[in-house]
This record gives structure tokens, C-alpha cells and sequence, in this order.
């Protein structure tokens, strides 16, 4: 069986991280859509395992999360009625965190939008952090559980909420909500008004959908496997941790928070493959 050589699995790495979707991977690097679908997944699974390795005692103090929107195999209302309330079919959702100081992603997960995997989020966020921390999150009621199972009261933790009106009827379907304005509530502890934001993993989100064709809108570039779309977060965050210099840190987020000493290049990510 003919193996790809190493320039050719850096071609494609290099394309995926920059939003490129399988299909136009092929076309630019001219390997065969399976190749490039094995790669990524085994590459994926290399990216998961490291980082949920290297992820520990991390020293962040101001951590904002959110919840982002996608979809795998068709769209809720088009799911076919024996795939439907199956998890992979239909909307699925990815839970972030960043610190708002690093700009590094520790961790993330993918699930349903409920409290049982907001519940599995928090948890894992909590038991890699290595201080008392001061947490922001959007107004969504599941939080309000999930934060004190995972955190108890050593946490500062507060919702930001924000107010919509009515959508204008001249904009399109996709067009947000327009935010007449926010409300800062405190839930746990003290935690200070001035770090009281979810501007960074909002950013955050935008940066997903930029990097990740998959969770690019009104396009057919979706997963059509929720286990592919978990490949791809996971080296679209190996990328952005270890590998891209952040604009205005001057290091990549993985330096900033001392999780490694040098600036990684895709080479690196592919050492990390089984030899």
C-alpha cells in the first residue's frame, strides 16, 4: 500500500487548519478524499491525546466559555425518523474555554446542549486548572448547575446576559438578534466587574468557523460523522494553541501559559503520530 510522504501530509494538514474542506484539500494537495479523511482522523486522535495530557495545572485565572452551534449528517428538522434523538444526528454543540489573559484553549467538548454535558465540560475544565479561578459564561440556565457540581464555591463565577429585541424584518433568517444591552449577575463568590466578559470565546467562536470548514454555514462542508467533526476540533485547537503566534501576545497561547518553551510547526503535530 503506497504511503504519503511527509511534505504531502504537511500539505494537507496545512490546508485543513486554514478552513480548507476535504474535498479542496484534494483538489490543492491531490491526494484521494479517504486519504485525506484517514489522516485527519489519525491525526485527530494524536492531537486529543496530547492535549488532554499536557492540559494540567494550567496557571489561568480569568476563563470565559460558550457553546457553539453546528450540525452533523442533516439538519434537525431533515434528520430521518430512526436516527431521530440520537446524538450525532442533527444539531450537535461544542463547549469552549479560553483564558481571557492566554488566549489558550484548554479544553473542549462536544455534546448536546444540556446539563449533563455542560455537567462533563465543567468537570474536566476544573481539573485542569491549578488556581481558584474567575469564570464567566452566557446566561443559559444550565450553567447554574453544572458550574457548582464541578467547581463547589472555590470559584468566581458570574453570567453575563444579554437583552435582544426584536430582529428587523428587512434582515435575513441568519441575521442576529440586535442586543439592546447586558446584565452582569453574580452567582458564586466575588468575582470582579472588570473581567466580568465573554468577548474572547465569542471571538473564539468566529475563529472556529473561519479555521474549521465544517462549521461554516449555509455550505455542505458539515460532518456527516460527529466523530469526524471531533477530529477536527481537535487539530483545529492543537493548531491554534501550539502552532499559530497569537497577534497581540507575539507567542502562541501554549507559550503564553508555559504548557511548552518553543513555537510547534505542523511537523510537530505529525510527530506525535504512532511511528
Amino acid at each position: 500500500m503506497n504511503r504519503l510522504s511527509r511534505d504531502k501530509q504537511k500539505q494537507i494538514i496545512a490546508a485543513l487548519v486554514e478552513g480548507n474542506s476535504i474535498r479542496a484539500t484534494c483538489r490543492m494537495t491531490g491526494a484521494a478524499k479517504g486519504t485525506v479523511s484517514k489522516l485527519l482522523v489519525d491525526v485527530g486522535k494524536a492531537c486529543l491525546a496530547y492535549q488532554a495530557g499536557v492540559m494540567k495545572d494550567l496557571p489561568c485565572k480569568n476563563i470565559q466559555c460558550d457553546e457553539i452551534w453546528a450540525f452533523c449528517y442533516a439538519k434537525a428538522k431533515n434528520v430521518p425518523e430512526d436516527k431521530k434523538d440520537k446524538f450525532g444526528y442533527g444539531d450537535v454543540w461544542t463547549f469552549t474555554a479560553i483564558c481571557a489573559d492566554t488566549k489558550l484553549v484548554p479544553t473542549w467538548y462536544i455534546g448536546n446542549r444540556d446539563l449533563e454535558c455542560a455537567t462533563a465540560f465543567m468537570k474536566d475544565l476544573a481539573a485542569r486548572l491549578a488556581n481558584r479561578v474567575q469564570l464567566t459564561t452566557d446566561g443559559h440556565v444550565m450553567y447554574l448547575d453544572a458550574v457548582p457540581t464541578a467547581f463547589g464555591r472555590e470559584i468566581d463565577y458570574s453570567q453575563l446576559i444579554k437583552i435582544y429585541g426584536n430582529s428587523p424584518e428587512t434582515e435575513g433568517r441568519y441575521s442576529p438578534a440586535q442586543c439592546s444591552g447586558v446584565r452582569a449577575k453574580e452567582i458564586i463568590g466575588y468575582p470582579e466587574g472588570k473581567n466580568v466578559s465573554t468577548s474572547y470565546v465569542e471571538r473564539q467562536n468566529l475563529t472556529m468557523r473561519m479555521n474549521m470548514r465544517r462549521f461554516t454555514r449555509l455550505t455542505n462542508a458539515f460532518s456527516k460523522k460527529v466523530e469526524n467533526l471531533g477530529h477536527a476540533v481537535a487539530l483545529h485547537f492543537m493548531h491554534y494553541n501550539f502552532c499559530r503566534i497569537h497577534q497581540s501576545l507575539r507567542v502562541t497561547p501554549a507559550m503564553k501559559a508555559k504548557v511548552t518553551d518553543h513555537l510547534w510547526e505542523i511537523e510537530d503535530i505529525l510527530d506525535l503520530l504512532p511511528s
